[in-house]
């Protein structure tokens, strides 16, 4: 009989605790004697959405890893069949404007960084573009042209880029460009990964007949290396040498648009997760990203996709980090809003003892250290959704006694909250998401026999908009993290209905859509974070109240260290890694003006339990 050594080339450990766990585990099974399960460890790998481009382009240049990123040039589906001169700047949860190219083309190549981005070559329409500019964060600057014309794959920084011309690379060492190796295989519309003297080429053309060839550059020569398992051209990448993904593009002939996505490891390719977004032409430049955080931005789907997503690979290992004792609120209570980061947060509203005539409109800002008072609400509520900054930030819905289910919404710019344009549902235990002028409130409790509610409102600085989209699990007293356009939904209760929920969906500007469960089924959870990276503690268990921690990635829920106080109707702030808990309800009367400040790495997932014994 075949041994598991024989197999994997390991043995099955006998530990009293799992042991750290890092990618060198990876695969490796070993028996936990004191919880008695066979235990190993896997990778996940998974695409997410990100926010979605202001408008649908295809063949952009692009610069930059996952979470500081830059597109620019390309082809926009309005108006039609033009060539653009647009930037945009992708922080990892929003795209904004940046600086204009000061060559409109489409086509163009990328390489670098957000703040030092390179954009080459493109078409004008008529006509092929020689053009290269340097971005700086702000403008672009013309730079010397390339001495060749057209659309091709390019990798590399700002001041040392690679550039392949269909059979023959162009190196741009700031500020000339330079003959370099030929390639075996001359081919156009391919991806690259890599450095200038380190890089790899992928995929490509012509349309008709797809290529899966692949190429290694040592800074003088090409050397083929194993191929690509689909042949694809207009094909997406990035990453290094030697750990790289390719995902997207057309083929094995056109119109055949893919979704796949392939990691190579230096030696050869692997298939993995596919896109959620079959499309080819997505933004160029092999400096986007990495071999486990990369971007796929725009593209053609077939029409022209405004579409961001994020491909994240991570090593699974128990999350870890801890929470620490901050400065202790001003006034306590429950069921309060907040919104802002670790250290510059705004509390508002909630309730300070149960009971009519217990809602607060007092505001506080804390500034990592110690909380603030400041200017009060208009109108004193608890249980209200809040999104934005603590100079920016929006309060809406809630629950006044006596009064009933709110439907107001205020702005606070940092000492003075004003009446805005009210939600079109009043109700409380709302969730938010965004900023205060690209906001969404998602699940409350109305005044209906349907109780709980999946309603999606967004919010554009003025006036609420109801969305056609409808959470699969309607519920309230939810958490909420992310923005507009992708968001995350999770824990909360259901009434009428089973109660208390671990469901967990994520909004994609469009639709929700269901994800990985909570391990601890709870309302009133302090949430902070985005879509792909959150972080959920503490909430009420019905009956008590809980100081439970969990991690999301994007794919799974992870249990991290306790809050050193147990409490519900919690409010959060801040990131995953950086984030904060506020005020509360202790499981009695009583309310709480404790703070807690979490700081720990992004989410890891513990092992998986093969068996029990």
């Amino acid at each position: 009989m075949t041994t598991y050594n024989q197999l994997a080339g390991y043995r099955v450990n006998y530990l009293s605790t799992d042991p750290t766990l890092n990618s060198g585990n990876e695969g490796q099974v070993w028996y936990n004697s004191t919880t008695g399960t066979l235990r190993a460890l896997v990778q996940i790998k998974a695409w997410s959405a990100g926010s979605n481009l202001p408008v649908g382009t295809n063949q952009m240049g692009g610069a930059g890893p996952q979470t500081a990123n830059i597109s620019f040039g390309g082809t926009p589906a309005t108006p039609p069949q033009t060539k653009t001169a647009a930037s945009f700047e992708y922080s990892g949860y929003t795209w904004a404007s940046g600086g204009n190219l000061n060559t409109a083309r489409t086509g163009i190549a990328g390489a670098g960084t957000q703040t030092a981005s390179l954009g080459m070559g493109g078409y004008k329409f008529p006509g092929g573009s020689a053009d290269a500019e340097t971005y700086d964060g702000s403008s672009w600057t013309t730079v010397t042209s390339a001495p060749t014309a057209g659309s091709y794959a390019s990798t590399g920084t700002q001041t040392a880029a690679l550039y392949a011309v269909d059979g023959t690379t162009l190196e741009y060492t700031a500020p000339s460009w330079t003959a370099g190796g030929a390639l075996n295989t001359p081919r156009s519309e391919a991806s690259m990964a890599g450095t200038q003297t380190a890089g790899l080429f992928f995929g490509g053309g012509p349309q008709t007949a797809a290529s899966n060839a692949t190429e290694e550059y040592d800074g003088s020569s090409w050397t083929t290396s194993n191929n690509l398992n689909s042949g694809r051209v207009q094909i997406g990448g990035s990453g290094t040498q030697t750990a790289a993904i390719a995902f997207g593009g057309a083929g094995p002939t056109e119109p055949q648009i893919q979704a796949s996505a392939e990691l190579y490891d230096g030696t050869s390719w692997t298939t993995t997760t596919s896109m959620a977004t079959a499309r080819s032409q997505t933004s160029k430049g092999g400096s986007q990203g990495t071999f486990t955080a990369a971007l796929a931005v725009g593209g053609l789907a077939p029409g022209r996709s405004a579409a961001t997503e994020e491909f994240n690979s991570t090593i699974f290992s128990p999350a870890t980090g801890a929470w620490a004792s901050g400065g202790n609120m001003n006034t306590a209570r429950g069921s309060l809003a907040g919104a802002g980061t670790q250290t510059a947060t705004v509390g508002f509203g909630g309730e300070t003892q149960p009971g009519a005539n217990n809602m607060t409109a007092a505001t506080e800002k804390y500034d990592g250290t110690s909380w603030t008072s400041s200017g009060n609400m208009g109108t004193a509520r608890y249980g209200m959704g809040g999104a934005g900054t603590q100079t920016s930030a929006l309060g809406f819905g809630g629950y006044r006694n006596p009064g009933g289910r709110q439907n107001a919404t205020e702005k606070f710019d940092g000492s003075t909250w004003t009446a805005t344009g009210n939600l079109n549902t009043a109700g409380d235990g709302l969730s938010g998401a965004g900023t205060q002028t690209a906001a969404l409130a998602f699940a409350r409790y109305i005044d209906s026999p349907a109780g709980s509610s999946g309603a999606t409102e967004s919010f554009n600085g003025t006036t609420w908009t109801t969305l056609p989209a409808t959470m699969g699990t309607a519920r309230y007293f939810s958490g909420g993290v992310g923005t507009q356009t992708a968001a995350l939904v999770f824990t909360g209760n259901v009434n009428p209905g089973p109660g208390l929920t671990t469901a967990t969906e994520s909004y994609n500007g469009t639709s929700w859509t269901s994800a990985a469960n909570m391990n601890i089924a709870r309302k009133t959870i302090s949430s902070s974070g985005t879509q792909t990276a959150a972080l959920g503690s503490g909430g009420s268990t019905q009956p008590g109240v809980t100081g439970g921690t969990e991690l999301y990635n994007g794919s799974v829920w992870v249990s991290g260290p306790s809050l050193a106080t147990a409490r519900g109707f919690i409010a959060g702030s801040g990131t995953q890694t950086v984030a904060l808990t506020f005020g509360g309800n202790l499981g009695t009367p009583a309310r709480s003006a404790l703070t807690e400040e979490w700081s720990g790495p992004q989410t890891t997932a513990t092992a998986s339990t093969l068996t029990t014994s």
